[in-house]
């Protein structure tokens, strides 16, 4: 009897302590998402479309008609204002292919199989120019948003040079790279890569710049320093024509084109939490990211200088 009483005392005090919790989940709201670059000796390019709700299709097609037309996009390095023209990718200007392929970050080849339309002007006197500040308005449906970015001084790598792995992997290796980080500033990097040496067809082996699963890094904890550092080839994750144990290796023989662009504080913020989400999408463990934007006006995204500076490394001991 005494167990059944306390055994009922335990159910009554643990009944006591539910408690029913109702939780509000706003609705999606659609939002108008920006996203637009300028980087040292190139055109700016904005590309403008809707936000989707998380139940929209992701194919294609539904991609694409995601974007937008008809907004008015400006650009001013305070000297120079300019009005961005609206171009497509099924449409291009004569002669103006390659540049656009660089822009959209589609070989040429295949830039009239899509209809990718983007913001942007030919005219040299606003591409970007190192120690500038961009500011850029861009006007749709009766409203106005604003943004403004720096293309900063650019910092070199020391050196480049590719190490083999040794043992059964001597024919493989990393990328690494000396770094004179600058003391007493915020300093933003993103990596990029991409492989000109020729494959079978006589072509370069990569046609655009690929990154890798975290490109961007800033100098909280190397302020000052000269460290060397490595990164793997992010080329190969998805070909499966390369065994397992070579991934994120490059092999003797390999001809690189590195690209390291400095950005200011604002822009690496965006980057950083972007590729955060972009690498734990689908974890339910994972801390939940909101990503910032230096847009004001009620839109998403980002308006970004970079200062790229490039190197070429040849993959041999």
């Amino acid at each position: 009897m005494k167990q059944l009483l306390y055994l009922s005392l335990l159910l009554s005090l643990l009944q006591s302590c539910t408690k029913e919790i109702e939780i509000d989940i706003p609705g999606y709201k659609e939002q108008l998402v920006i996203d637009g670059s300028i980087e040292t000796g190139m055109p700016p390019i904005v590309l403008i479309s809707r936000s989707k709700d998380i139940y929209s299709p992701t194919n294609l097609q539904a991609f694409l008609e995601g974007f937008v037309s008809g907004a008015i996009v400006t650009i001013s390095d305070g000297t120079t204002t300019v009005v961005l023209d609206e171009i497509c990718s099924d449409n291009l200007p004569p002669g103006t292919e390659e540049i656009a392929a660089g822009l959209f970050g589609i070989p040429a080849s295949e830039l009239a199989n899509f209809k990718l339309c983007a913001y942007t002007s030919f005219n040299p006197a606003i591409w970007g120019q190192v120690g500038k500040t961009y500011q850029m308005k861009v006007e749709f449906e009766g409203k106005t948003y604003t943004s403004s970015t720096s293309i900063v001084q650019p910092t070199p790598l020391q050196q480049v040079y590719w190490k083999s792995e040794g043992g059964d992997l001597a024919d493989y290796g990393y990328s690494w790279g000396t770094l004179a980080d600058p003391a007493g500033q915020f300093d933003g990097y993103k990596w990029e890569v991409k492989r000109i040496n020729t494959g079978l067809d006589g072509q370069p082996i990569d046609q655009t710049f690929t990154t890798t699963f975290n490109p961007v890094f800033d100098d909280e904890f190397f302020d000052g320093l000269t460290f060397d550092f490595f990164y793997e080839n992010p080329t190969v994750w998805d070909d499966n024509s390369v065994p397992e144990k070579y991934k994120g290796l490059y092999k003797i023989g390999d001809t690189v084109v590195i690209k390291l662009s400095k950005m200011d504080r604002a822009v690496f913020e965006f980057l950083e939490k972007k590729y955060v989400q972009i690498s734990s999408a689908g974890n339910p463990f994972a801390t939940p990211a909101n990503i910032p934007t230096n847009i004001t006006g009620g839109a998403l995204g980002v308006w970004a200088g970079f200062s790229p500076w490039y190197d070429t490394l040849i993959c041999q001991p």
